[in-house]
């Protein structure tokens, strides 16, 4: 038996969107409230802001795992609709 084909994200891309902070831009897809998928390019860690502060702690920049205002924008777009969420959770009744 053949492995079925994965296609979410030809169902609903990922698509870019800029932090309200620095104007840093990912591409983001939200599968539920509670995943988000991110990927940053080389000029979004550019220029990010948080990111400078993190490896001055001594972490290595490979280590940076996110940016807590990006999260505070993607939430901003998920909730006004902007960013897809494509599983939502129905209230229970």
């Amino acid at each position: 038996m053949a492995a079925a084909t994965d296609t979410r994200l030809l169902d609903t891309p990922m698509q870019p969107l800029a932090c309200r902070e620095c104007i840093a831009v990912v591409q983001v897809r939200k599968s539920s409230w509670q995943q988000t998928s991110i990927q940053w390019d080389a000029d979004a860690l550019k220029a990010c802001r948080e990111r400078p502060g993190f490896c001055a702690g001594g972490e290595p920049a490979e280590r940076f795992a996110g940016c807590e205002t990006l999260a505070a924008s993607i939430r901003q777009a998920s909730t006004e609709g902007r960013l897809p969420v494509i599983h939502r959770d129905e209230p229970e009744q």
